[in-house]
């Protein structure tokens, strides 16, 4: 599903180079549910944005579900991610002034989903992720959990190949940190292919394989035994 080889990226600090990786190698198939770790500056996030299309690496090769991710213009680029992506991130990213329903339908008013098509699936994931009867409210008048579950919901209406979740839990506490690698478990469980960074070592466990970077390079890559989020819930 995912293959990178060789993967380089610097950033320019004014007359110096940041190399923030270098030389990634890695592999996810379909239907793995693989957590990212490292500390801050490891270059989880820039690898995260290279995966989600949203950055660009120097060198090295990407590709996802058999397509080669290269040489994109942002049309391109947004086309790819309507196609193949599904974001969460940790602070949401909801429209303030739009309902929980119209927020999941966003995703498919780009991908030109007529408008009728558009309720029915976004009330559908809603649904799935328990908060139909929530459809007509406000991000102002849902819990920080409920917020995130609308965004859950956001990234599957638009049924992508993979989901990319930075840093899913990192603004609920852990007992609505807990419900919401539940449902993302659930999603797995489904077959779809989940990517999460994380700096939680518990919420990473909830995965079935860690990979762990360090200083821009991949220092180890292993299967662990997946812990149920539901026995914490």
């Amino acid at each position: 599903m995912i293959e990178i080889k060789d993967l380089h990226k610097s950033y320019k600090m004014g007359s110096n180079a940041l190399h923030v990786l270098k030389g990634i190698n890695f592999t996810v198939e379909e239907g793995e549910l693989v957590a990212i770790m490292g500390s801050s500056g490891s270059g989880k996030s820039t690898l995260l944005n290279i995966l989600g299309m949203l950055d660009v690496a120097d060198s090295g090769e990407y590709t996802l579900d058999g397509v080669p991710i290269k040489n994109l213009n942002e049309t391109k680029a947004a086309n790819y991610r309507n196609k193949f992506l599904g974001f969460i991130f940790q602070s949401f990213n909801l429209i303030n002034y739009k309902s929980a329903l119209e927020n999941v339908a966003l995703p498919l008013y780009y991908q030109r989903v007529p408008r009728k098509e558009r309720q029915e699936r976004a009330m559908k994931y809603l649904d799935q992720v328990g908060l139909k009867e929530w459809a007509t409210h406000l991000p102002s008048e849902l819990s920080g959990g409920q917020n995130q579950r609308v965004a859950i919901a956001r990234a599957m209406a638009s049924e992508p190949k993979v989901l990319l979740a930075d840093e899913p839990t990192g603004a609920l506490d852990s007992t609505t940190s807990y419900e919401v690698m539940d449902l993302i478990q659930k999603i797995n469980d489904q077959g779809n292919t989940i990517l999460v960074v994380t700096h939680e070592d518990d919420i990473a466990h909830m995965c079935k394989r860690i990979v762990y970077l360090k200083d821009g390079i991949i220092v180890e890559d292993k299967k662990v035994k997946q812990v149920r989020a539901s026995t914490h819930v």
